[in-house]
């Protein structure tokens, strides 16, 4: 009688906690499921083209891209990244140094690891994948640095879809270094104005640049003067046209800044930051966007 009852208790405390481990194995999934999620937008590209057919190796910041997504997972938001051809995504090696880390060599070893630690990045959803999916369960949408969006980014029409997207719902929209360069896409003809500023065509530029939704916006980007810097030391070569230059006569409002030196724009749902040494500013105003929208 006894070992029967014993039998008896064994198999209800056993049932109890198969419930118990499925009831929080749910909760945890749908803990998952219901965090906040920010469209992480990269380049496909790994090199640009310069003028006189010179070719630049490239790919995202690493700081630009790091120190943004460990604080919004930090702060509970979900990264989803995407590229034009969700194709791998890969760094700048440029970046791969310890200046844009406070000198801290460890910090570099630090986010290195953790980049390669990202699935998202090996594995990018495509823009035709998140266009369809919709982005209605997108909290925000960012775009780090580095030459790779003068590549692909600025004339990409599906991106353009998706930056409106965002724009129409008032979401947060944080673009760093060349990432603002991005927001071109969303011109009514992002190559035609593309081809415009490279050529210097005044009348076809003032041509493309009607109805950007970015018009009369405040915003600052890799400027001019730095970008010849880095055209002398690191690309052996001229840019296609100067991102400060292009987004001036799209219809925005550039604030340059101090060359090399912290400068973070936010006006609107938009917000922008000048070169990777605005990556903290930058990435602490973004959070505190997007924890806003969700206040009561």
């Amino acid at each position: 009688m006894a070992n029967s009852w014993l039998s008896k208790a064994r198999q209800l405390f056993a049932a109890v906690l198969v419930v118990g481990v499925a009831s929080v194995a749910a909760v945890n999934a749908l803990a998952a499921d219901s965090k906040d999620k920010v469209l992480v937008v990269v380049s496909s590209v790994s090199e640009i083209s310069l003028q006189e057919g010179k070719i630049y190796p490239t790919g995202y910041f690493l700081n630009e891209l790091t120190v943004p997504v460990k604080a919004l997972i930090a702060a509970g938001y979900e990264p989803v990244f995407a590229n034009p051809k969700g194709n791998a995504a890969n760094w700048d090696v440029h970046s791969l140094d310890a200046k844009f880390f406070g000198g801290n060599k460890q910090s570099l070893e630090q986010m290195k690891s953790f980049a390669q630690s990202l699935p998202g990045l090996k594995k990018p959803l495509s823009f035709a994948q998140v266009l369809k999916q919709g982005t209605a369960s997108y909290s925000g949408v960012f775009v780090p640095g580095g030459h790779a969006p003068l590549g692909d980014l600025t004339t990409n029409v599906e991106l353009g879809k998706l930056l409106r997207e965002f724009h129409v719902a008032n979401k947060p929209t944080a673009l760093i270094c060349h990432g603002p360069v991005a927001l071109l896409s969303a011109l009514p003809d992002a190559q035609a104005f593309a081809t415009a500023a490279a050529t210097g065509d005044a009348a076809a530029l003032e041509r493309a640049s009607k109805n950007w939704p970015y018009a009369g916006y405040r915003m600052t980007v890799f400027g001019t003067a730095e970008e010849r810097m880095a055209e002398q030391s690191q690309l052996n070569g001229k840019v296609l046209f100067y991102p400060a230059e292009a987004l001036a006569e799209a219809g925005g409002i550039v604030e340059s800044g101090k060359s090399w030196q912290n400068h973070v724009v936010k006006d609107r749902e938009l917000i922008t930051g000048r070169q990777p040494f605005s990556d903290e500013e930058f990435t602490a105003v973004f959070i505190e966007a997007l924890n806003a929208q969700k206040a009561p």
